[in-house]
């Protein structure tokens, strides 16, 4: 048989559909594109859902992408790994959440729950936390914070209401946990060493400073009047009496739920690392579980999923 040679062609943000309406690709004029589909044989890969790991009907991401070429065959990714032990019931035996709580009700101090507030699935997902304040629920935790991250990339980029409401709605379910502060994904999870915007965040969630406000829909209510979408709200503390509702201190414990590493690395350091050298700030004696291993070189930190060998 003779062989001929394959090309794998990556097109970033290109899209392949039969539809007409809206399909700007495939009305624009390709002609090396649509030459070479002419002359040659070809085929397309499916790069969402089940075939790249992901929850079915889950978008895909570079991220994923790259992944599963790299090893040639389907890679479970971390979003279905950790829904998946929600749904077996594992997620409420892990270790590290465990233990971050076991710390908590010895200290008689605080669970804070910091991440990406969205189902966008690509950092982190809202079910994930859902299932944090589940479990603190039932360990009988009585100090329960959140401090959420806005969206509005993965997600449409005036959507943080209702994932808001949705966390929300959870906790009055449950009978625990309040909302902290609130901080667009722009300052929170700054992946290129813009510490003075990640600082912002930092401040919020440790010294209570920032903006104030009685409500997290108020917060985004002025952003939006500012014409700010979600991914920009500055960071903001919620107040009640006039006070901080919560701020980190020492001997409190920290569970961060975004699983993707990139955009949760910086704040992570800012929270942990004993010579941090971004901007100044006080280290903190916390107890910090990170969703998965941010990176080799974080120390003094749990990891609630742990790297898996694709060997």
């Amino acid at each position: 048989m003779n062989k001929k040679p394959v090309m794998l062609m990556i097109l970033d943000g290109f899209g392949i559909s039969d539809n007409v309406d809206g399909n700007a690709v495939r009305e624009s004029n390709k002609p090396n594109y649509d030459g070479l589909k002419a002359k040659y044989p070809h085929t397309a890969l499916s790069a969402s859902g089940l075939d790249v790991g992901l929850p079915e009907g889950q978008m895909g991401n570079s991220e994923v992408g790259h992944l599963n070429i790299g090893a040639g065959r389907i890679i479970y990714q971390e979003l279905t790994r950790i829904t998946k032990s929600i749904k077996d019931g594992d997620f409420f035996e892990n270790k590290a959440f465990n233990t971050a709580i076991d710390d908590a009700l010895k200290n008689n101090s605080a669970v804070h729950l910091i991440g990406l507030l969205s189902d966008g699935g690509v950092h982190s997902h809202i079910n994930h936390v859902k299932a944090l304040i589940t479990l603190c629920k039932r360990r009988a935790v009585k100090k329960v914070f959140v401090h959420c991250f806005l969206d509005g990339r993965d997600v449409s980029p005036t959507s943080s209401k209702i994932f808001i409401e949705e966390l929300q709605n959870h906790m009055d379910s449950e009978g625990i946990g309040e909302i902290a502060t609130i901080s667009g994904r722009y300052y929170a999870m700054d992946r290129d060493n813009r510490w003075e915007r990640v600082q912002l965040a930092y401040n919020a969630m440790v010294k209570g400073e920032g903006n104030t406000s009685t409500s997290p829909f108020a917060v985004i209510d002025d952003a939006y009047h500012d014409n700010k979408t979600d991914e920009f709200v500055i960071p903001s503390v919620i107040v009640k009496d006039g006070k901080p509702v919560a701020t980190i201190k020492n001997k409190d414990s920290i569970i961060f739920f975004n699983f993707r590493p990139d955009r949760a690395r910086e704040i992570t350091r800012a929270l942990k690392d004993k010579d941090f050298k971004g901007f100044e700030r006080e280290s903190l004696d916390v107890t910090y579980v990170c969703m998965t291993q941010y990176d080799k070189t974080i120390e003094d930190v749990q990891i609630a999923y742990k790297p898996e060998s694709y060997e």
